[in-house]
C-alpha cells in the first residue's frame, strides 16, 4: 500500500536543496503524484499503524471524509508547486512541502498523538512561509503567527493528556463539548480555525508571506482545522453561533483594509464562518456541504491569492491605493482573478454556488432562521468585498500608470488550473458529490435558488455602485485597521513592561542586597572569620572576669594578629587553638 501520503511530502522536502534545474522542478511535481497514486489505491480503514508505549499509533486513517480533504490538499499542493517553480528560493519549497505533507499527516491520523505531532509540524513549516520574504514586515508577522499557534498548540496538547487520562482512548473520533479536556481541545482547534477573536494571526501573518507562499498558506491551516472541528466536534450547536458571527465580522473590516490580500485575509475568515456553520448544524447536508464548500474554497481563495501574488511579483506593490488599470497589460490574470471573485460570490455556473447554498440550505431545513438570514447578510458582503473590490481596485478602478506585463508562464498555468476547476465545478459538481462523506440528493440548479442567489448578487452590486457613485464607500487610505489583535500588540508590551518592573524588580533588589552586598559583607567576615568567632567567646568571658577596656583591647588586637599570621587552612590546630584561648582567659 505504498507510504502515508504525507511523509511522501516531508521526505521529499529533504532532498530539494540537493537537486538542480529541471531535475529539481520534475521532483517537486512527482511527490504529489505519487502521493495522489497511493491514496486512490489504499482502501478504507486503518493503514499504516505501530505501536508505542502500550498504544497504536495510526498514521492512515481512511474514509470518505478524510479521503476528500486528502485529494484538494494534494491537488492544491500541485497546483501550488507549478506556480512557485521559478521561484529560486529552497526555503519556501521545503517549507511548502512540509507544510502539504503536516497537513495530509493531520488529515489521515488515527490517533490524538499523531494528530498533534503533525498539527505542531504545521505551525512551524507555515512559519516559514512567512519568513522568506525576508522583510523586517514578514518576521514580526511570523514571530507573531508562532507565538499565536504555540499558544493553540498547548491548549490542544493539555486537553489531549486530560482527554486520554479520562476516557483512556487515544482515537481520532467524535468528542464533543463533555469535559474540560475537550474543551481545551476545542479552543486548540478554534485558534487553526481563525474564529473570532482569535482570527488576527490569519490577515496579520498571511499578507506578509512570499507571493507563492500564501498561495499554500490559504489552503491547509484553516482547512485543516474544519477537517478536525468536523471529526471531533459535529453537531456542536456552539459552533452554529460562531460560524454565523464568523461570517459577518470580517465583511466590515475588509470593506475599509487598503491591502488586498488582507482583504483577501478577512474573506478567508468570512468563508471558513460558512464551514464552522455546518460542521455546528452537523446533519449530513451541512457536513456535505461543509466539505464541499471546503474543496471549493481552497481552489477559488487560491486562486484569488496567485492573482494577487502575480501583480506583487510583477509591480512590487498590493495596495488599492497603488494598483489600479492593470487589466490592459495583464488580461489573463485579471480574467483568472474575475473567475475566482464569481466563485467565491456564488454566481451560478460557478464553484461557490453549488457548496455555499447546501449550508444556506441546511440552515433553513434546520429552522435557524436568524442563521440563515445571518448567512445571507454575510453572502451578499462577500459580493462587495472579494467579489467586487478586489478585482476592481486591483484590474480597474482608477489607472495608477503602471504597465506591467503578464506573470512568468508557470504563473498563468496554475491560475487557469484553478480556474478551470472554478468553472468546472460549478457547471458539473456531480464528480465533487459523488465522493462526500455521504449521499448527495441536494440540487443546486433550481429555478427558485438560481432567481434568489442572482437577485443577491445583483443587489450587492447595485449596493457597491451606488455606494461607490455617492462617495459614501470607504475611502481607500493608508491605515493600519485596529482588530482584536489590537490586545496581544499592546496589551502584551505592557504586560511585559509590568513584569519586567515587576519580577525585574524584585530580581534587581535581590541582586543588590543578597548577591552583592550581603556577598560583599559576608566575605569581609570571612576574612577573619576565626578572629571574630573566637571573639564571640573571648568578650563575653572578659565581662564575666572583669576585664579592663585596655585589656580587653589589647586582647583583641592579638587575637585578630594571631589570626592573620596564621596560616589559611586552619583546620584542627586552629580549633584547638581557639579552645585554649577562651579556657585560658576563663580561667584567668
Amino acid at each position: 500500500m505504498g507510504f502515508p501520503p504525507g511523509l511522501i511530502f516531508i521526505i521529499g522536502a529533504l532532498f530539494i536543496p540537493l537537486l538542480k534545474g529541471k531535475i529539481k522542478s520534475a521532483f517537486m511535481l512527482l511527490l504529489p503524484l505519487v502521493a495522489f497514486v497511493i491514496l486512490v489505491s489504499v482502501p478504507d480503514g486503518s493503514h499504516w499503524t505501530f505501536r508505542l508505549l502500550n498504544y497504536d499509533l495510526v498514521l492512515g486513517q481512511v474514509d470518505r471524509l478524510s479521503r476528500v480533504f486528502g485529494y484538494i490538499f494534494i491537488l492544491i499542493s500541485f497546483i501550488a508547486i507549478i506556480f512557485a517553480l521559478k521561484a529560486e528560493d529552497d526555503l519556501q519549497h521545503v517549507a511548502g512541502f512540509i507544510y502539504a505533507g503536516s497537513a495530509l499527516g493531520v488529515t489521515f491520523a488515527g490517533d490524538l498523538f499523531s494528530l498533534y505531532i503533525f498539527w505542531e509540524i504545521m505551525a512551524v513549516a507555515s512559519t516559514f512561509l512567512i519568513l522568506a520574504r525576508r522583510t523586517v514586515a514578514s518576521q514580526a508577522a511570523a514571530f507573531r503567527y508562532i507565538l499565536v499557534h504555540i499558544v493553540g498548540g498547548l491548549f490542544l496538547l493539555a486537553g489531549i493528556i486530560l482527554y486520554i487520562h479520562n476516557s483512556g482512548s487515544l482515537t481520532f473520533g467524535f468528542i464533543g463539548l463533555s469535559s474540560m479536556g475537550s474543551w481545551l481541545i476545542f479552543i486548540g482547534i478554534a485558534v487553526n480555525a481563525a474564529i473570532p477573536p482569535l482570527h488576527p494571526w490569519l490577515k496579520d501573518a498571511y499578507p506578509e508571506a512570499t507571493a507563492t507562499g500564501a498561495v499554500f498558506l490559504s489552503a491547509f491551516t484553516t482547512k485543516s482545522a474544519v477537517y478536525v472541528m468536523a471529526r471531533t466536534f459535529p453537531g456542536t450547536e456552539l459552533l452554529i453561533w460562531l460560524g454565523a458571527f464568523m461570517t459577518i465580522i470580517p465583511v466590515f473590516y475588509a470593506e475599509i483594509e487598503n491591502d488586498i490580500r488582507r482583504v483577501l485575509g478577512y474573506s478567508l475568515v468570512n468563508q471558513v464562518g460558512f464551514m464552522m456553520c455546518g460542521v455546528g448544524i452537523g446533519t449530513q447536508l451541512a457536513i456535505n456541504g461543509t466539505v464541499s464548500h471546503a474543496f471549493c474554497h481552497i481552489l477559488y481563495k487560491a486562486l484569488l491569492f496567485m492573482a494577487a501574488g502575480s501583480v506583487l511579483h510583477v509591480t512590487g506593490k498590493i495596495k488599492c491605493t497603488q494598483i489600479g488599470g492593470l487589466y490592459k497589460t495583464m488580461p489573463l490574470t485579471c480574467l483568472f482573478c474575475l473567475i475566482g471573485a464569481a466563485s467565491i460570490s456564488a454566481f451560478p455556473l460557478f464553484s461557490g454556488f453549488v457548496s455555499k447554498s447546501m449550508i444556506i440550505s441546511a440552515a433553513g431545513h434546520h429552522h435557524l432562521v436568524a442563521v440563515w438570514l445571518m448567512l445571507q447578510f454575510a453572502s451578499a458582503g462577500v459580493i462587495a468585498h472579494a467579489g467586487i473590490k478586489v478585482p476592481y481596485f486591483t484590474f480597474f478602478g482608477h489607472d495608477s500608470g503602471i504597465r506591467a506585463k503578464e506573470p512568468p508562464l508557470n504563473m498563468l498555468i496554475a491560475m487557469g488550473m484553478a480556474a478551470f476547476l472554478c468553472v468546472f465545478l460549478g457547471v458539473y459538481p456531480q464528480p465533487l458529490y459523488d465522493i462526500l462523506p455521504y449521499p448527495v440528493e441536494y440540487v443546486p440548479y433550481t429555478g427558485a435558488h438560481v432567481v434568489g442567489q442572482l437577485q443577491l448578487l445583483m443587489f450587492g452590486i447595485l449596493a457597491f455602485y451606488l455606494l461607490l457613485r455617492s462617495g459614501y464607500y470607504p475611502a481607500e487610505i493608508r491605515a493600519i485597521n485596529l482588530d482584536t489583535d489590537w490586545f496581544y500588540r499592546k496589551g502584551a508590551r505592557h504586560f511585559f513592561n509590568l513584569t519586567d518592573k515587576g519580577f525585574n524588580g524584585i530580581n534587581r533588589f535581590c541582586d543588590k542586597v543578597l548577591a552583592r552586598n550581603l556577598s560583599a559583607s559576608l566575605g569581609r567576615f570571612s576574612k577573619n572569620a576565626p578572629a571574630r568567632l573566637t571573639l564571640l567567646f573571648i568578650i563575653p568571658a572578659c565581662f564575666l572576669t572583669g576585664k579592663k577596656e585596655n585589656e580587653r583591647a589589647v586582647l583583641k588586637k592579638n587575637v585578630y594578629a594571631a589570626f592573620e599570621t596564621a596560616s589559611t587552612s586552619l583546620g584542627i590546630s586552629a580549633a584547638a587553638a581557639m579552645l585554649f584561648i577562651v579556657m585560658l582567659v576563663l580561667i584567668k
